[in-house]
């Protein structure tokens, strides 16, 4: 497996709409950027040539959105191999995929929660190894938000996320802001389920905004600023598990740049207030 360089702060997702605004200067507020491999491997003329000149002067992250751990069809090894040399291209040391499926003879373009079973936990895991070894370097999955829940629960989402992690050995993305949502909808706890995640896995973490559908009912938009209660939780995070990396995640409604920047600023001073810059990834 590769070693990988040292990722810290407070970083931004890379969208084609911000690059003007990036061009003219890259605030010294974000630390590093996050793509999704699938949406830049195959590009060429003018926005590859934006991304390379972003790459070669800040770290990046890659967030993939399509590879389907959880999924029964085949894995995509050759969107593997493909991301393996973008990443060597671009020379981004860290990939982060979700703990999910969204893909069923075709893509599902909505990601789907996993049976909770000791069955899923090896199935999965045995892919998360095989990614692996395709891309020769460790990768972390990201816990990820889900509005029905799963078919089958032999284990609690705690435990399958533990016993992922163990059986694949491979690192933990932990998006707080799913946290907080399948909190809301599934009528846990946050606190108590952050209490219960490995810290010594943790290299990553997301936060984002959403869309408040009703009391008990929040979907995962990434399109909004994040709210109070989601600050609150990243702020226990820290305080609980440690500093990591951490990515304001905005996919639509995007809004100037110095709007993002303010959020990207509270991330930094929350990761300040606990003592350091960031754990290495």
């Amino acid at each position: 497996m590769t070693a990988m360089r040292t990722l810290q702060g407070a970083g931004l997702g890379f969208r084609r709409d911000l690059i003007p605004a990036l061009k003219a200067a890259v605030p010294s507020t974000i630390d590093f950027f996050e793509i999704a491999p699938e949406n830049w491997i195959d590009l060429g003329g003018g926005f590859a040539r934006d991304l390379r000149a972003f790459t070669e002067r800040h770290p990046f992250v890659c967030h993939g959105l399509s590879l389907s751990l959880g999924g029964l069809t085949p894995l995509d090894e050759m969107l593997l191999k493909k991301i393996k040399a973008f990443m060597a291209a671009h020379q981004i040391d860290l990939y982060t995929e979700h703990l999910s499926y969204c893909s069923d003879d075709g893509h599902l373009y909505d990601l789907l929660p996993i049976p909770f079973t000791e069955e899923a936990v090896k199935y999965v895991a045995g892919r998360i190894r095989r990614a692996q070894d395709i891309l020769e370097r460790r990768i972390a999955i990201e816990n990820a938000s889900y509005y029905v829940a799963a078919p089958v629960a032999e284990l609690s989402e705690v435990e399958f996320i533990h016993a992922v992690l163990n059986e694949a050995d491979c690192d933990l993305h932990l998006d707080v802001n799913n946290v907080y949502v399948n909190s809301v909808n599934h009528g846990f706890d946050p606190v108590a389920f952050l209490r219960q995640m490995p810290a010594e896995r943790i290299v990553y973490l997301h936060t984002a905004g959403h869309y408040q559908e009703a009391e008990d009912l929040i979907i995962d938009t990434h399109g909004a600023e994040v709210i109070e209660p989601v600050w609150q939780l990243l702020d226990t995070t820290y305080a609980l598990l440690g500093v990591a990396p951490t990515l304001l995640e905005r996919d639509f409604n995007i809004p100037p740049l110095v709007e993002l920047v303010s959020e990207v600023a509270r991330i930094a001073q929350l990761q300040a207030k606990h003592g350091q810059n960031a754990k290495a990834a």
